[in-house]
């Protein structure tokens, strides 16, 4: 017989202390208690069960922050239901795209994104259950209307469903990333082989965690629901702003948070009054991933916050995870962390692997199994024939065994046979006081093959002529970097395409600069 497995779940939380707020959206007056998660979970988890979804079925969630996510999330993983939580940021066509690729038979949309959703299920006549959450509208139920009569007590069996969210797509076309599938044999609640990471930040029934980023991505999501499993509250922004963030923190007395560093440097670019207003001495861990992080950009954060910051480097894919605490980063600036002997290895074109300090393809050589839903080919060219995955990752291990991360294989520019990393470049131009981001890529050149630019969102109240302050920019960086490293030429643009976790859209600009133009100098 096998033993009965430790069980997470918020309904234990609900029980013991159903009036503790398990969801608090920041600037308003919106609260939702463990009591009312658990008991509206349950509602809709018989009503999907009545409308004949069953384990292994599959649902799309089209929501902005709002109070009602993590109870419908709480409600499909309690069904055994596959569920895919949709980046409203998509236009319609690709959240169509998503919506029929996953093969979902029922979609849960917000009031805000109804004409998204509409536009997006024309003609997707597999879709049949359409829950409009705080709206009414023709061809949709309303969901506070349906839950009403549905019992509040559990399914009679209840089993653990899966997240199966999609990559961003900023290298190519989304793809859904399947981790396990539903077995009817795993209970609700039943996540022993995820204890490592579940609670791997120590958090409690006194725990306040803050959400500053859009729930359909994987990591807020993750970190949301382990503080569930655990009894915190979770304060959730409706979208990210640096100072509703900084008066978050000091109202609710936050303890945990997780950022990406594109929030990092919008907080640090807060006018030093605004900073120094708020009092945020309640945090004790702030967890940052998702992207690289400049290392003045978070020398300066240690600095404001103190050594709190924890970083670690995964995917959506989970396929393997490095971690790495604030002592030990302070000791090895620039690292994500030091695996395990042998679990990451670095190759060069060929496979064979890296000396130490050079750069390379980074490669887990243990992986946690992953899939990419209907697309075999794609899993398989994330392995090799040793069984090893990559996440498309470029980096190296120093002679510590430290792993720190320099791009990404798509994005590496080749320059007169010389391998340019744009990380290093994007890291000490946003430091320049009158960037306030940019993204550096390779663009066709007639002599070299492909030239350094530089693509620059400016600070409000930089200086007017584009030409001089180009020219500052590519000054900024001979300062600093080797001149090869350094670009050519830099555009300025309103705002960059980058994803609300913090990921540059690169294929969008790629597109953009695809033709070749002369070189000219900065403009």
């Amino acid at each position: 017989m096998q033993p009965h497995p430790i069980l997470l779940r918020p309904d234990d939380h609900a029980r013991t202390r159903p009036d503790a707020p398990a969801v608090v959206v920041a600037g308003t007056d919106q609260v939702v208690t463990y009591a009312e998660l658990v008991a509206r979970s349950h509602r809709l988890a018989h009503l999907l069960h009545r409308r004949g979804l069953r384990p292994g079925d599959h649902v799309a969630i089209l929501m902005d922050n709002r109070p009602e996510y993590l109870e419908v999330v709480w409600a499909l993983r309690r069904s055994g239901l596959y569920y895919t939580a949709v980046n409203w940021h998509l236009t319609a066509a690709e959240t169509s795209y998503i919506i029929e690729d996953s093969q979902a038979v029922a979609i849960i949309a917000g009031a805000a994104l109804l004409d998204l959703a509409d536009e997006a299920l024309r003609g997707r006549d597999r879709v049949t259950v359409r829950l409009a959450v705080g709206a009414g509208r023709p061809g949709w139920d309303a969901y506070e209307r349906e839950l009403e009569g549905m019992p509040a007590d559990p399914l009679a069996e209840e089993f653990e469903g899966e997240a199966m969210l999609y990559s961003s797509g900023t290298t190519g076309r989304p793809k859904g990333i399947l981790r396990r599938t539903v077995d009817q044999d795993r209970l609700f609640g039943d996540v022993a082989d995820d204890l490592v990471w579940v609670n791997r930040y120590g958090s409690g029934p006194d725990s306040v965690a803050l959400c500053p980023a859009p729930l359909y991505h994987a990591a807020p999501l993750v970190s949301a629901m382990q503080m569930h499993r655990h009894g915190g509250a979770v304060v959730v922004l409706p979208r990210f702003d640096a100072e509703l963030a900084l008066r978050s923190i000091e109202e609710h007395r936050v303890t945990f948070a997780q950022f990406v560093p594109t929030m990092f440097v919008r907080l640090l670019k807060l006018p030093e009054e605004v900073r120094r207003r708020y009092d945020v001495t309640s945090l004790q861990v702030v967890v940052h991933a998702a992207a690289p992080c400049p290392v003045e950009v978070k020398r300066s954060m240690i600095d404001w916050w103190g050594p709190i910051l924890h970083e670690y480097y995964s995917a959506t894919e989970a396929a393997g995870i490095v971690a790495i605490g604030p002592d030990e980063w302070l000791q090895h600036p620039g690292s994500v962390g030091r695996p395990a002997p042998g679990s990451v290895v670095i190759t060069d074109d060929t496979g064979h692997g890296c000396a130490t300090g050079k750069s390379g393809t980074v490669w887990f050589t243990d992986p946690a199994p992953f899939a990419y839903h209907r697309d075999a080919d794609k899993t398989a060219a994330m392995h090799d024939a040793r069984g090893w995955a990559t996440m498309g990752d470029v980096g190296y291990l120093d002679g510590a065994g430290y792993l720190f991360l320099t791009g990404r294989l798509g994005h590496t520019i080749i320059s007169g046979g010389v391998n340019i990393y744009p990380q290093e470049i994007e890291d000490v131009l946003v430091l320049h006081p009158w960037v306030t981001d940019v993204a550096v890529i390779g663009v066709p050149d007639p002599e070299y093959g492909e030239s350094v630019k530089a693509v620059v969102e400016a600070a409000e109240g930089a200086p007017i002529d584009s030409a001089a302050l180009a020219v500052e920019l590519i000054a900024w960086c001979h300062e600093r970097l080797a001149r090869y490293k350094c670009p050519r030429t830099v555009d300025f643009v309103a705002e960059l395409p980058r994803t609300p976790t913090g990921k540059m859209i690169k294929r969008a600009l790629s597109e953009r600069y695809a033709a070749p133009v002369p070189q000219e100098g900065a403009r």
